[in-house]
């Protein structure tokens, strides 16, 4: 078994955020449960020479080998296995024979208890009611548990400068560079191993797999995914799965596709690993069309706000999670589809970005300004008004073009509280998976000498008052009080 411990000694990347949320299965009152303990995971390790190594893994019935894998395919990358002198055809072998030793070692894991398994099928007696018979009933199903479940995988690596990604299964990588002109590109690095992707559906049928059958389900045992690590049903017994019974091979493989290398040299921007659970549930609720475009604006939203990548990450899944729920209680046509996601998991590193910890831009500092209407209502009047504050994206000069999206704000207002959704405006370039769109590069006029100066803690005095908002709000809340100490409605 693998010593959990000596991962602790490789220092964990500085340039990447992580955020997560646990699946969700809405009731009719819109309130959301926990169905399962979450069964993603992650890594982001900085190796020797250059090397870093990050990876987002989707667990399913149960969390052991998404766990084993990250665990093994750090100790098969980042042990000195890897150095700058290696061409891209000797990373992509490394790579290639790392998750082959991760598939095989997790499998020597459970061998004893496959054996087991198969062992007491076959002397189960035949009278089911005997106490011996709910015993042997008892521990096969006890075996099952620890023999069953499986994962996908993306891992990135970068070396030298260069990034690769390796994929297994149905998680996602993208590219989001921008250029001194202002155009930001995203490129979705490979494409999903899904039972609607050709390549993987003309691979089963050779294998003598019924492809179009395949395509039909959408799923074979349960998971949407051709490629896996683990999950011993699709490896072993594959012969008893009604779509795959027809295999001549093992059909269902942990052998990973690997694109790059792509130069990172005078890259700026974001490589962003994405779980299937995430991908779900922001294509459930917005459609498959714009889902990557909207991440990155979401992402180059959160990076001109927040102080710490580890925060950046987070806020985007909230902010996923928080749209997938209001599709839902919305009641309107996508509702159907988002009465439950799944584990969600998002990974950020920057490429070439200033560090954030310099607090949110101001809007003296330059940058893009785009309005968010928060709703109150003026008690002696009976329409609804609206008050429009400003969101500041960062500008070209400050942070990085790489945030200066031409972005228009969703449909609709959000309420207090809640962060609008950036939705990218993007014109689609010539490949499916590459997409980019530009800013209109206006930035704001210093303010010179009228500019407010931070007092002693740091701060600079607010730009808008909000207290007769804040009295607006709470008369028409009806709580008629004005508020505490200038806080808003909690």
């Amino acid at each position: 078994n693998l010593d959990q411990s000596w991962t602790d000694d490789l220092p964990p990347c500085e340039m990447c955020g992580v955020g997560t949320a646990p699946n969700c299965v809405y009731g009719p009152d819109g309130k959301g449960t926990q169905s399962h303990p979450n069964e993603d995971g992650h890594l982001r390790f900085r190796g020797e020479e250059g090397c870093f190594l990050y990876g987002v893994f989707n667990g399913y019935d149960g969390s052991r080998v998404a766990s084993f894998a990250s665990q093994c395919l750090t100790a098969e990358l980042l042990l000195g296995q890897l150095n700058s002198s290696h061409t891209d055809n000797d990373v992509r072998r490394i790579l290639t024979q790392a998750f082959d030793v991760v598939e095989k070692s997790y499998f020597e894991t459970i061998d004893d208890a496959l054996a087991e398994k198969a062992h007491l099928s076959n002397y189960l007696p035949h009278n089911e009611l005997s106490s011996q018979s709910q015993k042997v009933q008892e521990r096969l199903s006890q075996l099952e548990q620890e023999v069953s479940g499986g994962a996908t995988a993306v891992v990135a690596l970068i070396l030298n400068n260069r990034v690769y990604i390796a994929n297994v299964g149905t998680n996602r990588a993208l590219l989001c560079k921008s250029s001194s002109d202002g155009q930001n590109q995203v490129l979705q690095i490979g494409r999903p191993h899904s039972t609607d992707n050709e390549e993987e559906l003309q691979r089963l049928a050779a294998l003598g797999v019924d492809s179009s059958r395949v395509r039909q389900a959408g799923q074979i045992a349960g998971q949407s995914s051709t490629r896996r690590l683990g999950d011993y049903r699709v490896k072993f017994n594959y012969t008893d799965i009604d779509l795959l019974s027809g295999a001549k091979s093992r059909p269902i493989i942990a052998e990973p596709e690997i694109q790059g290398s792509y130069s990172l040299d005078g890259v700026t921007g974001f490589l962003l690993l994405m779980s299937e659970g995430l991908i779900s549930a922001l294509e459930s609720a917005h459609g498959p069309e714009q889902a990557n475009q909207e991440v990155v604006a979401m992402v180059a939203a959160e990076l001109a706000q927040q102080t710490s990548l580890e925060a950046v990450a987070q806020s985007v899944v909230e902010r996923i999670k928080r749209l997938h729920h209001d599709v839902y209680v919305s009641g309107r046509q996508r509702s159907t589809y988002c009465s439950r996601h799944e584990d969600m998991t998002l990974l950020i590193r920057t490429l070439n970005y200033p560090p954030l910890d310099d607090g949110a831009l101001t809007p003296t500092q330059g940058g893009r300004i785009y309005p968010v209407s928060v709703p109150y209502s003026n008690s002696q009047s009976t329409s609804k008004t609206s008050v429009t504050l400003s969101l500041v994206m960062p500008s070209q000069s400050t942070l990085t073009n790489g945030t200066n999206t031409a972005s228009t704000l969703e449909e609709g207002t959000p309420t207090p509280g809640q962060s609008p959704t950036a939705t990218l405006q993007s014109t689609n370039t010539q490949t499916q998976s590459s997409s980019s769109s530009s800013g209109d590069g206006s930035l704001f006029r210093q303010r010179g000498s009228q500019a407010a100066q931070p007092d002693e803690t740091g701060r600079v005095p607010p730009y808008v008052d909000f207290s007769q908002f804040y009295r607006l709000w709470g008369s028409d809340h009806g709580d008629g009080q004005s508020t505490h100490g200038g806080l808003g409605p909690q």
